[in-house]
């Protein structure tokens, strides 16, 4: 039995004036929802794990990169069409558990909730090294608990203050790719003057060993590397219901996903792959980005790109933090968490989720510092598939979704997947083999990865199951 994911008054309508415990609020503003959208495919990932594609897969990690984008677009669509429709803080869960059942959008919201809150502890860390490294005075943990604290204490004063705060993350990220395509296609193409560029030019993609030195298998090889550093593209359809105007901010977002992608990730990689040999040295030792502003002869090309980590670090652990704590609203709300997770203060601010997620967050960190090599390796590998598992259950969900609305409230098809179903089913086909190949990985851990994955999938899921048959855990508001 299913029933419709119902929403707090100001969770669909940001009409009502949200009184304490009333629900979330309308505090992000135009501005806000366009950066987040624009930035929030940018993760950290891009600049710190493409090196290693980069030395895979060659030139052709840019075929890896436009597959995996493809796939992406296909997927925000479909999302975009059920959250153009239906606005829900709960996004993908809340449509999965209308569309396929109570235990759908219980598993996946807890997978995804889970996912989120190692990423805290994997960002948080990231960031306190290179905190470290400028101020050695303060230890690492020091540092890690201090960017907690501070994006803890940033969430919990209002959704404004985010989208504050991720306005300005993003749009440093968004001015700085953007100047790093601009400088870098200019040396390409040897139009930049006064700067060192000599190995820079289109030759690099295809001596060296060819476009695909490494043959066909090494592009899906590389698929397996980046898939991941694209998880996040789907915050702003999470987003959108606290934003003025719901409909609207998901249907820009899913219409701009195409050349967010083309330009940030194909054109900045393919700036890379251009300005330096894919097998040159420096991109596995300094990192791919930083080895192409080596190149260019600009001075403290390291320093420059540890702030723009940082800054993607920091707007990573900022949305982490509030996409994991609107997720768990969500499963408060229906019935899936705890009543006090769709608690809300005064100012429309979920505050029991956030500090249950932002523990849980500290707890990660923990692990990190003391068993790195165990306990957070599992944490780490055991949420490393769950990207796959929720744009999977996105298509499925879907599927039947178009038929939901059709029957319903046709007019809310206000963004329509392309040739549905027949692209619905083929990138569903694509993630299923992408989660096959990983299977057969052993040399970058995606067969520990997908089995450790699907181990907590399953627990998750036994767990789902178990409220419906003892009918424990019904839905608090229908």
């Amino acid at each position: 039995m299913t029933s419709q994911p119902t929403l707090t008054p100001a969770d669909n309508d940001p009409a009502h004036p949200g009184e304490p415990g009333s629900g979330l609020q309308a505090g992000l503003k135009s501005r806000h929802l366009s950066m987040i959208a624009i930035g929030g495919v940018i993760g950290a990932g891009l600049f710190v794990g493409s090196s290693t594609g980069i030395a895979t897969a060659g030139p052709g990690i840019l075929l890896s990169y436009a597959l995996v984008g493809t796939l992406v677009v296909l997927v925000m669509r479909m999302l975009g069409e059920m959250s153009a429709a239906h606005p829900t803080s709960g996004s993908f869960s809340a449509h999965a558990d209308r569309a396929l059942g109570h235990w759908a959008g219980f598993s996946i919201g807890w997978l995804y909730w889970f996912f989120w809150v190692v990423v805290l502890a994997v960002e948080a860390t990231a960031g306190a090294k290179i905190l470290e490294g400028w101020i050695p005075a303060v230890p690492q943990w020091g540092w890690a608990l201090i960017v907690m604290l501070v994006l803890t204490a940033t969430n919990l004063v209002s959704v404004g203050s985010y989208g504050e705060f991720e306005f300005w993350f993003a749009g440093i990220k968004v001015v700085a790719i953007a100047a790093f395509i601009v400088i870098g296609g200019l040396a390409v193409f040897g139009v930049l003057p006064g700067v060192d560029s000599e190995q820079a030019g289109l030759s690099n993609l295809t001596e060296h060993g060819g476009f695909l030195p490494h043959g066909p298998g090494a592009v899906l090889t590389g698929v397996l590397l980046v898939v991941f550093s694209f998880m996040g593209s789907e915050i702003p359809t999470l987003a959108a219901g606290e934003s003025e105007d719901p409909q609207r901010a998901v249907t820009k977002a899913t219409n701009s996903i195409i050349w967010r992608i083309a330009v940030f990730y194909l054109g900045s990689i393919f700036v890379v792959v251009a300005l330096l040999p894919w097998d040159s040295r420096s991109i596995v030792d300094k990192g791919s980005y930083v080895a192409a502003l080596d190149s260019l002869g600009i001075p403290d090309a390291g320093q420059i790109m540890n702030f723009i980590v940082l800054t993607s670090v920091l707007s990573c652990l900022n949305s982490g933090l509030y996409t994991a704590s609107r997720m768990a609203f969500s499963l408060g709300l229906r019935g899936d968490a705890p009543q006090a997770f769709a608690r809300t203060t005064r100012r429309g601010v979920p505050r029991t989720a956030i500090l249950v997620s932002v523990v849980f967050g500290f707890v990660a960190v923990f692990f990190n510092y003391e068993f790195p090599d165990s306990v957070f390796l599992f944490l780490v590998n055991s949420s490393g598939a769950v990207a796959l598992f929720v744009w999977l259950v996105i298509c499925f969900s879907q599927l039947r979704m178009r038929k939901i609305i059709q029957a319903e409230a046709p007019e809310r098809l206000v963004v329509r997947m392309w040739l549905y179903p027949y692209l619905t089913w083929l990138a569903a086909a694509v993630i299923v083999f992408v989660l096959g190949y990983m299977l057969t990985d052993t040399e970058h851990d995606g067969r520990t990865t997908v089995l450790l994955s699907l181990l907590v999938a399953a627990v998750v899921l036994v767990v789902a199951f178990a409220r419906e048959r003892f009918g424990r855990g019904r839905r608090v508001r229908d």
